[in-house]
């Protein structure tokens, strides 16, 4: 598929931040978008790139209505020499076709995917900053816009790509976060769609998240839907515990993200010969091991943070200390493995590191 390219007019391109240290997180956008639309009989088509812009949507629009919306998140890293790298993008090409499948909506080919990252992001390289930590943070996104309020899935859609610079995610340094453990409420449950990316997973974590941020936490630690016991994830992540010389991870199910970043901390730990385990482990594991010393670390994994240290974790009214409350070797060396890969200043003898210029 042709892929058309609309450049923004010098005069109307937006001003670049100056400080970026200021950056943040998802508050500013590149000059340009890609977007693509399907119509069911006709397939994908008009894949363009264009000036950023507004989407129109009809009032009735059905991802509006019913939730049909699914994205991605991936980053693009500005290397020592000039070089522009995605880091294992091909994964989360095919995440978001098992996100799609999942909502009833259509996959993209691969092919044009990575065709419209790499244009999308070239044309809009000067916008990936130079700082250490920073990067252009990409969201692909796909959303139901037939105009109808029946309830069956939508018979188009609308994929579009957008940009924006980021800063480091740890601005005050690689500090351990605080954890609260929800038992009232659950992201998702067996047989629903937590296994995808999908908006509506993000919505039904609000209400929790909120109730820890105004206890003073930073992630919500969920528990198993169907007996409030088993650990799935934390935040919008996925989390690892270090229990002796165990490094364990709760196990694929379908309720849990398939994260990218996992995948990696995973290969990393057992290509350094660790002992590394996907299997169900309790709430009442974690605090037993805690209080016996077992428990050596604990962190998440994602995009944004790439590895989260967890230096407390909030249970039925108790705090209990991780690791003195301090970041643990494992896990920075994790981080400081991936980081480095990503910017190309390691060697990559896993292949993840994608160079599109």
């Amino acid at each position: 598929m042709e892929i058309k390219i609309i450049k923004a007019a010098p005069e109307k391109m937006k001003p670049k931040p100056k400080d970026e240290s200021r950056l943040g997180f998802g508050n500013i956008f590149t000059d340009h978008i890609f977007t693509m639309t399907f119509k069911e009989g006709n397939g994908w088509r008009d894949a363009v790139i264009e000036p950023y812009r507004p989407l129109q949507l009809d009032p009735t629009a059905m991802c509006l209505h019913y939730a049909q919306e699914i994205f991605e998140g991936l980053k693009a890293y500005r290397g020592k020499n000039g070089e522009i790298f995605l880091f294992r993008p091909m994964e989360n090409i095919k995440r978001m076709n098992i996100s799609a499948q999942r909502m009833c909506m259509p996959a993209i080919d691969e092919n044009v995917f990575v065709e419209a990252l790499k244009k999308l992001v070239i044309l809009d390289q000067d916008w990936i900053p130079h700082g250490e930590g920073t990067s252009l943070y990409i969201r692909p996104t796909m959303i139901a816009t037939e105009a109808s309020l029946g309830v069956h899935p939508a018979s188009e859609y609308l994929f579009f790509i957008v940009l924006g610079p980021v800063g480091a995610y740890y601005p005050q340094g690689f500090a351990p976060t605080k954890i609260y453990v929800s038992e009232e409420y659950v992201r998702t449950a067996p047989g629903g769609t937590g296994y995808v990316k999908a908006g509506g997973n993000y919505a039904a974590s609000l209400y929790a998240s909120r109730i820890a941020t105004d206890m003073g936490y930073t992630q919500v630690l969920w528990l198993d839907a169907r007996e409030k016991k088993y650990v799935e994830e934390v935040g919008t992540s996925n989390i690892f515990f270090l229990i002796g010389d165990e490094l364990i991870t709760p196990e694929l199910t379908g309720t849990i993200l398939p994260g990218i970043t996992r995948k990696s901390a995973i290969q990393l730990a057992e290509h350094w010969g660790m002992k590394v385990s996907q299997r169900q482990i309790t709430i009442e594991e974690v605090i037993k091991s805690s209080q016996n010393g077992s428990l050596k670390e604990v962190f998440a994994s994602g995009t944004a943070a790439i590895i989260s240290p967890v230096g407390q974790i909030y249970f039925r009214g108790k705090e209990y200390m991780i690791n003195s409350g301090q970041t643990g070797p494992l896990a920075e060396k994790l981080y400081n493995e991936i980081l480095q890969i990503q910017y190309g200043l390691k060697e990559d003898s896993f292949g993840w590191r994608f160079k599109i210029n």
